[in-house]
């Protein structure tokens, strides 16, 4: 026992043969503790969020190597760093153990409390999270007080189990860089690395369109260290901030005339198009009885075609959108100058609703970032109604009867914005029956049995919500408060694996050519108005209102209620002159026909325009 503990301690005239011993002893000490410290912070990762089974995501972990090596090896390289730095176990262990399970700890209050994990740009917001824990009661734990147990327990082992530490100062330098650049070439090659991000999906046991399950789900410390990329979001080519802020400049934000404030409804439609502008389909009379209810509100109203960035999916690209009037968009992380604070800053009651998770795509914070004073999701409002399981095949009309009691209560304290984004028929859809009605068979439609029910099923969905649409207009147009009401959908639906039932339907999706690129991105749009919003705004609300990115949506609505909006969105109608579509695919919309190029002079406005956006959406704090 004496010769462990000499070789554990190595005291100033020790048998010089024990300093081997002493170093290998230390080698794995060190690595051990480190993995342990990595290790605790791994399990904070599985137990933060209790919708999901902590043993089953800690397993995960074990049978995902590299997610585990990536969560370890931070805790591992500072432990001897600061050994070699400053010559003590206890320091390196300090060094390690602070960080690495201070990042854990806050992650798993943070997720408890709000459901949204530690990401680096809350960094940015430390000044102020005193002010936001204030708001809540912290748990206290079994593990929080494990975690002081590990602490105190690692502290006194290092000190009296590992004193010695490397005197001669070559090796200890050598040490101290070697530490350095490894953490260096890893963090730039491994931890920032959107391929190697992707590629370490662990998503068994998980929600992978949960922002915070997708987190957890590759532990803590490797997906903190990847969000590193976002926190200084990469300006458009040419930026200069001075040069944004004095083309905004030109412009002031103008007031809704009292006169003409008008409620706006806004409905965001899942998966929403129109069936009967494809060839096939266009003239088959069951498909064109499911779209009659949507065709008589089109004669009603300004009417055009979204063209959006996305395919049968990323349904938030389409709503952010609308909301901020950004052509392209970083994840929200703060709050962010958008069009609902406008609406805010002129009285307005802002209000967001969703048959759906308040998780899913983080909307339950995101949408307080963009200014929305109340939301409404299955967690606090929809279960009650519907059940979250059947929400996707049925709760349309629930949604619009809750919407339209919701702006009769709330238009007695003054103008409404409400925005919602409905779930009922989000895809896949079924393939091996038919629900409800046979719009479409093989005989009629020459059509597979698999793609007959795809578009079957679709179209059950299609016809219920135009029930709830059409429900919807004629409660509004009883209601003496004025209000215009906005519709789009925010993709194409998904059509089968590999497109097969549009494949059978003679769609290529060829986006080399206008029509292949419509058939693949374009969703119709429309924006209705009751008897009272047109007399109040002097405009009949029906024609057509063009075709345009879902950046400019908002801009059209302001246009038909004759309202100039915010500076922003006033640079937004000179670039829409130019060019309807800005797509994320560095595409336009000249003259009908989509193209890569732009005009000399207009390519230098439209960066001069994203350039302005970048500053709106990083550098405007709302409200200041």
């Amino acid at each position: 026992m004496k010769r462990l503990l000499t070789i554990m301690r190595l005291p100033q005239g020790s048998d010089p043969r024990l300093a081997r011993a002493h170093t290998i002893w230390l080698a794995i000490s060190l690595t051990a503790m480190g993995c342990c410290i990595g290790g605790l912070g791994l399990f904070y990762a599985a137990t933060a969020y209790t919708k999901l089974n902590s043993m089953a995501i800690l397993y995960s972990y074990l049978t995902h190597p590299v997610i585990l090596a990536l969560n370890l090896l931070p805790a591992v390289a500072l432990i001897w760093l600061g050994y070699f730095l400053f010559r003590r176990a206890w320091a390196g262990f300090l060094l390690s153990f602070l960080p690495i399970v201070g990042i854990s700890m806050v992650n798993y209050f943070k997720i408890r409390l709000r459901s949204d994990p530690l990401l680096a740009t809350d960094l940015r917001l430390a000044a102020e999270a005193g002010g936001i824990v204030g708001g809540y009661t912290l748990d206290i734990t079994w593990l929080t007080w494990f975690t002081v147990f590990c602490f105190v327990a690692g502290l006194l082992f290092t000190i009296f189990l590992m004193p010695s530490g490397l005197r001669d100062w070559k090796n200890r330098a050598f040490g101290t860089l070697s530490c350095l650049a490894l953490m260096g070439v890893a963090f730039y090659s491994w931890y920032l690395s959107p391929t190697l991000y992707q590629n370490t999906a662990n998503n068994r046991f998980i929600n992978q369109w949960s922002d915070v399950e997708v987190f957890v789900s590759k532990g803590c410390v490797y997906p903190f260290l990847y969000s590193f990329q976002e926190m200084f979001p990469t300006p458009p080519e040419g930026y200069n901030e001075g040069n944004a802020q004095t083309l905004l400049s030109a412009f002031a934000d103008q007031d809704i005339p009292a006169e003409k404030k008008v409620s706006v409804m806004g409905i965001m439609l899942e998966a929403f198009c129109d069936l009967t502008d494809l060839p096939v389909l266009g003239e088959h009379e069951a498909v064109v009885r499911a779209y009659e209810p949507w065709h008589q509100l089109e004669e009603q109203s300004v009417t055009g075609n979204l063209l959006t960035n996305i395919f049968a999916g990323g349904t938030v690209d389409s709503e952010w959108g609308f909301l901020t009037g950004y052509t392209t968009h970083d994840d929200f992380r703060k709050p962010t100058d958008s069009y609902v604070w406008y609406f805010r800053s002129q009285g307005y009651q802002t209000m967001f609703s969703h048959p759906g998770y308040g998780w899913f795509y983080n909307r339950q914070n995101v949408n307080e970032y963009l200014g929305f004073e109340e939301q409404w999701f299955t967690d606090n409002h929809y279960e009650a109604l519907v059940s979250p399981l059947s929400a996707i095949y049925n709760s349309d009309h629930i949604l619009v009867t809750e919407l339209a009691n919701q702006l009769e209560d709330q238009v007695e304290n003054g103008p409404c914005f409400s925005f919602a984004v409905s779930y009922q028929n989000h895809g896949p859809y079924e393939t091996t029956f038919t629900s409800a009605v046979e719009h479409l068979t093989p005989t009629n439609s020459g059509l597979s049995q698999e793609s007959c029910n795809i578009w079957n099923n679709y179209l059950n969905g299609v016809a219920d919500t135009m029930d709830a649409m059409v429900w919807l207009t004629e409660e509004l147009e009883s209601m003496e408060e004025p209000v215009v009401l906005v519709l789009f959908g925010d993709h194409k639906p998904w059509g089968g694996n590999g497109n097969s039932g549009y494949r059978e339907l003679g769609v290529t999706f060829d986006l080399s050519t206008t029509e292949g690129f419509y058939d693949y991105y374009s969703t119709p749009y429309l924006i209705w108005a009751n008897s009272a919003a047109k007399e109040v705004l002097g405009n009949d609300f029906v024609g057509d209102g063009g075709d345009f990115s879902h950046a400019f949506l908002m801009t059209e609505l302001f246009n038909q209620c004759g309202w100039e909006g915010p500076a922003f969105m006033q640079l937004s109608r000179q670039m829409r002159e130019i060019t309807p579509m800005v797509h994320g695919q560095d595409l336009y919309l000249v003259d009908g026909a989509v193209t890569d190029t732009l005009e000399p002079e207009d390519s230098n406005f439209l960066q001069a325009f994203l350039g302005a956006q970048y500053y709106r959406e990083n550098k405007v704090v709302p409200g200041a």
